[in-house]
């Protein structure tokens, strides 16, 4: 099992510049590497297509560290394999240099990636200061390092560990389980199956007014002048908040019901439809029920516990919870369910029983 923890670093000015320049040249091999892959599909040639090869033309490319170009070509063998198993996701295309995540990765070998107190060693940077905000637990590998740098100018280091397994996970499979079922709701986030609500603040809708009015000053600016990317830099610290307000939440949330509970069943629903398909894309993304679900799995995992994915056409909000029967009919204006067996009862705590009822069934089986 795998565990990332991302620290906040603090670069001097050589080593931004570094990684200002080791950015490029992974943005640069990367395209050209795909433009030499397009080539030679196109004309049946063998292109040696490894970074080594392409420093005898591109001297410069020696200036940055070698793993992290190493790190390149297998992304781009990596993204010719998902274009492979699924195909209308679209062919891979090249690296924008003015949209395009700036990040490298690079690998531990022989101990040359290592954190000493307040700082962290990095090949070709040397020792860069680093915030680490909580404690690495003992008997954790690490495999890789993952430099990014965000839109607002902040750098990052998502250090990749190989986590043994716990006593806990070899402990879950003893215990009687406690299960938990979890109905999305647009307004909470979500709604569990013994009636409580998890009240998720909205944090996006409470930033939007001062977001918009920082994105019509962003709009007046001429683009591409210095006061532009000033303004730029705003809008992203507001976004920067937001994302940070929403992932504590989240994380409080997920740990609190990871410990409490062995087995929780959700829907396996797709946001990214929902949010096009209903015209509820604002509401959808600030709640990142998705992100959720990726919180609560993990978290489960490393407990010997399971999350439990319900398919997204089970009628769990038709279903009565008590009778079993199904609705032929219920309109998404409905938020009271009632059935002729006389159950009368919140319409997503409903379905939170049923899915909670649902996920029972499927670990039985």
């Amino acid at each position: 099992m795998n565990r990332a923890m991302r620290f906040r670093i603090e670069p001097n000015k050589e080593q931004r510049e570094l990684f200002e320049k080791t950015f490029g040249s992974c943005r640069f091999l990367y395209n050209r590497m795909l433009s030499d892959r397009i080539l030679s599909e196109m004309t049946g040639e063998c292109v040696e297509m490894r970074p080594a090869a392409y420093k005898k033309e591109y001297p410069w490319l020696r200036e940055v560290d070698s793993l992290a170009l190493c790190n390149v070509q297998l992304d781009l063998e990596r993204a010719f394999r998902d274009y492979r198993k699924m195909p209308d996701r679209g062919h891979p295309r090249y690296k924008s240099r003015h949209h395009s995540r700036r990040s490298y990765t690079t690998n531990v070998v022989n101990g040359n990636i290592r954190i000493e107190g307040k700082k962290i060693r990095l090949p070709k940077a040397g020792m860069v200061r680093i915030r680490v905000h909580r404690e690495i637990p003992e008997g954790w590998i690490l495999k890789n390092v993952t430099v990014v740098k965000g839109p607002t100018g902040k750098y990052y280091a998502s250090l990749l560990y190989e986590v043994p397994e716990s006593e806990s996970q070899a402990e879950g499979e003893q215990r009687e389980k406690k299960y938990l079922g979890i109905d999305y709701a647009m307004d909470g986030l979500a709604v569990m199956s013994d009636g409580t609500r998890s009240e998720y603040p909205k944090y996006f809708r409470q930033a939007e007014e001062k977001l918009a009015r920082e994105q019509r000053k962003l709009s007046h600016c001429v683009k591409g002048s210095r006061n532009y990317e000033k303004q730029k830099r705003k809008v992203a610290v507001i976004h920067e908040k937001v994302r940070n307000q929403r992932k504590d939440f989240q994380h409080k949330m997920s740990r609190k019901l990871a410990d409490g509970y062995d087995v929780i069943g959700v829907e396996d629903i797709d946001m990214r439809a929902m949010s096009q398909s209903m015209h509820f894309g604002k509401s959808v993304s600030d709640n990142g029920f998705g992100m959720l679900r990726t919180m609560l799995a993990y978290k489960l995992e490393e407990q010997g516990k399971e999350l439990v994915k319900v398919d997204r056409f089970y009628p769990s909000s038709k279903r009565c919870s008590r009778c079993g029967r199904v609705k032929e009919k219920l309109t998404l204006s409905e938020r009271i369910y009632r059935c002729e067996c006389g159950n009368i009862m919140d319409r997503d705590v409903n379905a939170a029983i049923n899915i909670r009822m649902e996920a029972m069934r499927l670990k039985a089986s």
